[in-house]
């Protein structure tokens, strides 16, 4: 059974409380991509928790989060290549714990799933993040709330 989701279009230093959401970051280009992702990475890098990055290719090197003092100990990268079953790595990363965030790209998750994932964002333990460059998202995906 699907569930009604939240759909939230945040700038990545619009962090809160609000765990029952799909928060959508719009970037421009590869390079807005990396800054917002550094932001949403050093907010939850103080954390006691993991960070899951279900990543293309193009993301930060090591070197480059080394630099901005992200500490990559905490961070789990998995690339779209080495999935085989996104919707249980998502759901099993959103609901086992041990994660404070969830962070991939819609060219990964497409926006159709986001819409028909089945989530239950409620009991979610972690905040999902998506990074998308589609401006037509909103247009597609349920809203029950939006802070721009």
């Amino acid at each position: 059974m699907l569930q009604p989701i939240t759909v939230r279009t945040v700038k990545s230093y619009q962090q809160d409380k609000q765990s029952a959401a799909v928060n959508v970051i719009q970037i421009e280009d590869e390079i807005s991509a990396t800054f917002e992702l550094l932001k949403v990475l050093h907010h939850y890098n103080n954390q006691n928790a993991w960070t899951l990055l279900i990543a293309p290719d193009h993301v930060p090197s090591k070197a480059l989060l080394d630099s901005c003092s992200i500490d990559t100990s905490k961070l789990l990268v998995i690339r779209q290549k080495h999935l085989v079953n996104l919707e249980y790595v998502l759901s099993s990363a959103l609901h086992n714990g041990n994660f404070a965030a969830v962070i991939t790209w819609t060219d990964i998750v497409k926006d159709k799933q986001i819409s028909e994932m089945a989530l239950n964002l409620e009991q979610a333990s972690a905040r999902f993040y998506c990074f998308t460059k589609n401006t037509q998202l909103n247009n597609l995906l349920p809203q029950q709330q939006q802070a721009c």
